[in-house]
């Protein structure tokens, strides 16, 4: 059934309206946020710097980004259902990856904390749980999945490790524009002013592993669902070994 092309093109549908809400979701809390800093006398540059500081920020954008490429792809092709191309199929692997990280960390670590004024409610779930959740059905409902090498999960981990040295490196230049403290994180347990830089190694180390562990997953499954490119030149030569 998800290799017909009537199942492709309906969950095709599903992932571009996806795309859309959660391209809404960004663009409804940024608007709030940069008319929070206005109404408030916040400098506005800082706080859109901080807005796309968030890893939330980031994975849901390029949650949209690759959703559409997925879909428009697809569509643009004749709804053809052949596997997916490498940079698109690890790309999948890799949103649904950080999505399901983002929707694991916010629920365990951050449900419970107050939201800031600026904060829309429904557009916060939707980067939260309802992007997340779909991306994770992604994983064992989407069509034209290919089959990815497991080197590829390694490739998970190089933008949530350029993130987590951006954000540490940038916290300290950087005066908090809603308290006036001389620092800015994120995240509250990745700040070590709140806890001790031993608790932020620590959450940095259980994440990583989180991470790498997810992207295998996702991987795997890609692997079990998905099958090899017609034109990979390692299953059109008889014998070829497969990674």
């Amino acid at each position: 059934m998800f290799r017909s092309r009537s199942w492709a093109t309906g969950w095709t549908a599903l992932r571009l309206a996806m795309a859309a809400l959660v391209a809404a979701a960004i663009i409804a809390q940024f608007v709030s946020s940069v008319a929070g800093a206005v109404d408030n006398g916040r400098d506005v540059l800082t706080i859109v710097t901080n807005f796309f500081s968030f890893f939330t920020i980031l994975s849901n954008t390029a949650s949209v980004g690759v959703l559409a490429w997925a879909g428009i792809r697809f569509l643009a092709r004749g709804r053809r259902t052949e596997p997916d191309p490498l940079p698109l199929a690890a790309a999948l692997a890799w949103v649904s990856t950080y999505m399901v990280i983002t929707g694991v960390v916010y629920n365990l670590l951050l449900r419970g904390l107050p939201l800031q004024p600026e904060t829309v409610a429904w557009s916060n779930e939707v980067m939260h749980v309802w992007g997340p959740l779909f991306l994770l059905l992604d994983l064992f409902l989407g069509p034209c999945r290919r089959r990815l090498p497991w080197r590829a999960a390694l490739g998970a981990a190089i933008f949530p490790i350029a993130w987590i040295v951006y954000t540490l490196l940038r916290a300290n230049f950087i005066t908090n524009p809603t308290t006036g403290q001389p620092y800015w994180y994120p995240y509250p347990f990745l700040n070590p002013y709140e806890s001790s830089w031993g608790s932020v190694i620590g959450y940095i180390i259980g994440i990583a592993v989180t991470i790498i562990v997810a992207a295998v997953g996702a991987v795997a499954l890609g692997r079990a669902r998905g099958s090899a490119a017609p034109t990979d030149p390692r299953v059109s030569r008889p014998g070829a070994r497969h990674e």
